[in-house]
């Protein structure tokens, strides 16, 4: 199966199989792949090959490592590109996927002093802060903090929050949708984000906070989100100018 003549590594092309095989579903989601001493044999190489090509899948999350146990195949990531501006539950309907929500929080508050500055409100203005946890398919994808200024989107309750707030606001106000912007930063799970992303204490995930802005140029919502970077990762199209 290696062609050992390639330029190309031969823990590089152990890589490329494994992958081909988890594609073609031969290595199954959520099943063991065969051993390092397996794999060695089946390649006819060494197993600190073997090793190197299944850590490097493990370092990528194709694969995961559970003590004692052995190496499993990861669930496929979700690919968001970075162009393009849609809402989770949009998002999830072009992956014929099934987006759902769970709100665990609902309130009015005065706006803190970074989300008053970020949506020009005055000192003391209301907003709403929204908390839900997104799920895809059932599998909670992302914790977020949603804040939405009263003045501008009245009206808002819990029902319309279960849906898809960017249809409720563009088929019930006389607003259209035009652009964000996002911040991402890697950082890592707290206590919270892990029990309610059921992920471990320290889990890699990817914080994201974007403002949303109308066609005439008004802030309407401030966003804070936790994803899971197991199950999540951004692409950008980039072009040299």
């Amino acid at each position: 199966m290696l062609d050992k003549k390639s330029p190309l590594p031969m823990y590089y092309q152990i890589e490329e199989d494994i992958k081909g095989k988890i594609e073609s579903g031969l290595f199954g989601v959520g099943k063991t792949i065969p051993s390092e001493r397996e794999l060695s044999e089946q390649y006819g190489v060494s197993r600190m090959t073997v090793r190197q090509a299944v850590s490097n899948l493990v370092n990528e999350g194709a694969l995961y490592r559970e003590k004692g146990k052995g190496t499993f195949v990861s669930e496929r990531k979700i690919e968001q590109p970075l162009t393009g501006m849609t809402s989770f539950t949009e998002d999830m309907k072009k992956r014929g996927m099934t987006a759902t929500s769970r709100l665990i929080g609902f309130s009015v508050i005065s706006a803190p002093p970074d989300i008053a500055r970020k949506l020009h409100l005055e000192q003391g203005e209301e907003v709403y802060e929204i908390q839900r946890i997104r799920f895809a398919d059932g599998k909670p994808m992302a914790v977020e903090r949603t804040f939405l200024p009263i003045a501008l989107v009245p009206g808002v309750d819990e029902s319309i929050v279960m849906g898809s707030l960017y249809e409720h606001i563009e088929e019930n106000h006389d607003y259209k949708i035009d652009k964000a912007t996002q911040v991402i930063e890697a950082t890592t799970a707290d206590q919270e984000q892990s029990e309610l992303l059921a992920i471990p204490y320290g889990a890699a995930v990817l914080h994201i906070e974007r403002l949303s802005v109308l066609t005439n140029g008004t802030p309407f919502e401030v966003v804070k989100s936790s994803y899971r970077a197991d199950r999540y990762k951004f692409i950008s199209e980039i072009h040299r100018t």
